[in-house]
């Protein structure tokens, strides 16, 4: 079908009969069947007219089809004829151009050589010209003119290297580089008569001359240039070495000032006389004081490894401040562009602070620095975060700052005594609610100084000094964890074997325990707070040092130990207060075992251990909480921990009540169902704002709890028939273990004779999942669902209310 139609002869499943009775679907219709008839007659005339018209419409388009392909044809060769005679036309117009600037071509070519030589002969001209002129000058001394004619003759002489070859240009070559020996060996020949090396300066100072032949001298081998600088640097600096001989008094560290102040005079007396003798770009006066500093540090680290025993803290400092002052007097005064080997520059990493453990640099921290050390600020000063000078004479410092280091290790033991002295001095903090839990002190007192000595050290080096900071830094986080964290911990009253014998004993007096008091809960909590802090600013520690340290010494720098002694002191505060309550615990534990379940006769309320369990845990968690509010993971901490002991424990003690009545299971299943509550509470109990307990924590709870709460209700159901009773077991604990069992069976009771039968009928009823017994296991502890326990419970408490 290409069209849609409507009209029921185009149909696929046409059907002559049907369509006869839709036409006709009664005799009376019949009367009109000639009109019918009519109709159809002519709609097949109208469809053989169509027909033929289309017919006849296809019969000559074949025919103009084939006249269409003709005409291409001929167009195309038509088209390929004019092709090929615009080419051959095109061919014979190259031809004719080639022939018109033949002639011209050659001319081109000869006037290119024709100005090349012309060139070329001016430039030799001027070439033998200026040599000659060049060795004439030179004899005379002219040298302003020799300045300006020697570059000039150097550039021509650069055109005629390719004409090496030739004899006559060879030697106008080896004419240029002998004036030129000759300029360079003259030159400082006169330099030396006029600074001779030993004997006093001419009085004169300089002259023309000597400016005029520093001219030439940029001109001719760098060589020449760098022996003149070397010769008059020495000769301006031999002064200061007779002056500041190693046996001369101020040579030595306290009178550091002196060398310092001579070569201020120096540079000042050289600005003065020879300021307009050499060219500005020569740079002499930064090349005098890059030299004097050069000298200075070879020999104050030869005076100091002679006299090493002789260096205090004091002194060191006070030259080191001496002698950055006056590197930062050279930063600012030149731009350090004859460093060129760099070997006076110090990498610098003082960047913008994005860590808090070291905001305000150099603000609040300089008076505090000053009431340890006058001279220890001063460093900073001329701290410039890309100072060129920075250790160029410093550098000699850097071997002896064992003494500063030492003398840190000093003042930190004495700190730190000082801490554990104050401590004992000034007792634990003060319970406080509002303040309870605040870290110690003393911590912040110890950072504060970490972080003055790290700056410090940092201006005087950044190198070796630094890594042995770090050790004492390591050294003193060390003994701040076991003598003011951990040394300051509660003791138990015993060992673990003491606990259970205290236990016992209290256990006769009632709800009486060895507990920790208020202020030894505070205390706890203050210490793990304090250890807490002291993890997170050593991890910020390490960050900053591997900040200020040199690159390739950062891989050294390594404080995990310490952050690890402080996790440790975390751990041993949270397991402090779990003990403590655990053990606040075990005597209602105790009376809970010791109860005769066999004569319970109804079930009441929740029994005097349940009370007692809660009390202990109301009236320390809530102090637990209050001390830890900034430290809330630790606190999640302490609960999981707390449910990880009390329930285990808890279950142990199910099992010692035997035997256990129906009545007694009931009890103690009601008993179950109350701890559980309490313990999914624990995390806000005694708390105005309640907030959700951590998912983690309430997961073992239920866990564990459900545990118990299943315990009670095998413990509950009939032993007959075995085969029932095991099976139900199986399903409700998933416990494999004969040893459960049997003390399941011990609860219920049952004769020993019961029991043997019992263990063999579990026996054999235990290989039934061979592969799938942890399959098994998941499956039985999801069977009561949440529902079903909630049911059982609301029976227990309807009886309860009824029989109230």
């Amino acid at each position: 079908q290409v069209f849609p139609s409507q009209d029921p002869l185009d149909r696929a499943d046409f059907n002559a009969v049907e369509y006869i009775n839709t036409l006709f679907p009664t005799e009376q219709s019949l009367a009109n069947i000639d009109e019918v008839v009519n109709k159809i007659r002519l709609k097949i005339r109208r469809l053989d007219d169509n027909i033929r018209t289309v017919v006849r419409g296809q019969t000559n388009v074949g025919q103009d089809g084939r006249q269409a392909l003709e005409e291409a044809q001929k167009a195309i060769q038509q088209l390929f004829g004019k092709i090929k005679d615009i080419k051959d036309k095109a061919e014979k117009s190259e031809q004719m151009v080639k022939e018109i600037t033949r002639d011209i071509k050659q001319l081109d070519h000869a006037k290119r050589h024709l100005t090349t030589s012309i060139t070329t002969l001016n430039h030799l001209h001027m070439l033998a010209g200026g040599v000659d002129s060049l060795e004439a000058m030179t004899r005379r001394r002219q040298y302003g003119e020799v300045a300006n004619l020697l570059q000039g003759v150097v550039n021509v002489l650069e055109h005629f290297n390719k004409y090496m070859g030739i004899p006559q240009i060879r030697q106008l070559s080896e004419r240029v580089k002998a004036a030129q020996n000759e300029l360079g060996q003259q030159i400082l020949a006169d330099f030396e008569e006029a600074f001779p090396s030993q004997g006093t300066k001419r009085p004169g100072g300089p002259s023309n001359v000597l400016r005029d032949a520093c001219l030439v001298a940029n001109v001719l081998d760098p060589r020449i240039k760098q022996e003149i600088i070397k010769k008059f640097i020495k000769q301006h600096l031999s002064e200061y070495l007779v002056l500041f001989q190693e046996n001369q008094d101020v040579a030595w560290l306290d009178k550091i000032d002196r060398r310092y102040a001579w070569i201020k005079r120096q540079l000042v007396d050289y600005e003065e006389k020879y300021g307009r003798m050499f060219p500005q770009e020569w740079c002499m006066t930064e090349r005098i004081a890059v030299e004097f500093c050069h000298v200075t540090r070879t020999e104050l680290a030869k005076i100091m490894r002679t006299r090493a025993k002789e260096i205090e803290v004091k002194l060191l400092l006070f030259a080191i401040q001496r002698t950055t002052n006056f590197e930062g007097l050279l930063a600012k005064r030149f731009s350090g562009c004859t460093l060129a080997d760099g070997t006076a520059k110090k990498p610098e990493v003082p960047p913008p602070s994005t860590n808090p453990f070291l905001e305000d640099e150099t603000g609040t921290e300089t008076d505090e620095i000053v009431i340890e050390k006058t001279d220890m600020d001063k460093p900073k000063k001329p701290k410039v975060p890309d100072n060129p000078f920075h250790g160029i004479v410093s550098k000699c410092f850097e071997p002896h700052l064992y003494v500063y280091i030492e003398s840190q290790d000093k003042n930190l033991g004495e700190l730190i005594d000082r801490f554990v002295a104050d401590f004992k001095a000034q007792g634990p903090p003060k319970p406080n609610v509002d303040e309870g839990g605040a870290v110690l002190p003393s911590c912040a007192d110890l950072f504060v100084y970490y972080k003055k000595c790290m700056v410090q050290c940092s201006q005087l080096s950044t190198g070796e000094p630094m890594i042995a900071l770090t050790t004492i830094f390591q050294k003193y986080l060390r003994e701040y964890a076991w003598k003011i964290l951990s040394g300051n911990l509660p003791k138990t009253t015993s060992s673990s074997g003491g606990l259970t014998i205290t236990s016992l004993l209290k256990e006769k007096e009632g709800s009486e325990v060895a507990k920790f008091t208020l202020e030894e809960l505070c205390l706890i909590c203050s210490i793990l707070s304090t250890a807490e802090y002291c993890l997170a600013t050593t991890q910020q520690l390490e960050e900053k040092l591997k900040e200020k340290v040199d690159a390739s010494l950062v891989e050294r720098i390594n404080l995990t130990g310490e952050m690890d002694t402080f996790s440790i002191v975390i751990s041993n505060s949270i397991q402090l207060l779990v003990q403590d309550l655990d053990a606040a615990c075990d005597p209602a534990l105790t009376a809970m075992s010791k109860m005769q379940w066999q004569n319970v006769e109804h079930v009441g309320d929740q029994s005097p251990y349940v009370t007692s369990v809660i009390l202990h845990i109301k009236q320390n968690v809530p102090i637990i909480r209050d001390n830890l509010a900034s430290t809330r993971k630790y606190f999640t901490q302490f609960c999981i921990k707390f449910a990880n002991s009390f329930i285990p424990k808890f279950i142990n003690h199910l099992f010692k009540c035997k035997p256990i009545s129906m009545v007694g299971a009931e009890q103690l299943l009601l008993d179950t169902h109350s701890l559980k509550m309490v313990l999914l509470d624990l995390p806000s109990i005694g708390s105005q704002v309640v907030r959700k307990a951590p998912a983690s924590y309430t997961k073992i709870v239920v866990k564990g709890m459900t545990r118990a709460e299943m315990i009670l209700k095998v413990v509950m159901a009939p032993h007959e028939p075995p085969v029932v009773f095991v099976d139900n077991y199986i399903k409700l604990l998933a416990d494999c273990s004969t040893d459960t069992f049997q003390k399941i069976l011990d609860m219920k009771g049952l004769k020993r004779s019961e029991q043997s039968s019992m263990l063999d009928l579990f026996r054999q009823r235990l290989p039934a999942p061979p592969s799938g017994v942890e399959n098994a296991g998941s499956l039985s502890l999801s069977a009561p669902t949440p529902e079903q326990e909630s049911s059982r419970i609301r029976k227990l408490e309807k009886l309860i209310k009824k029989r109230l």
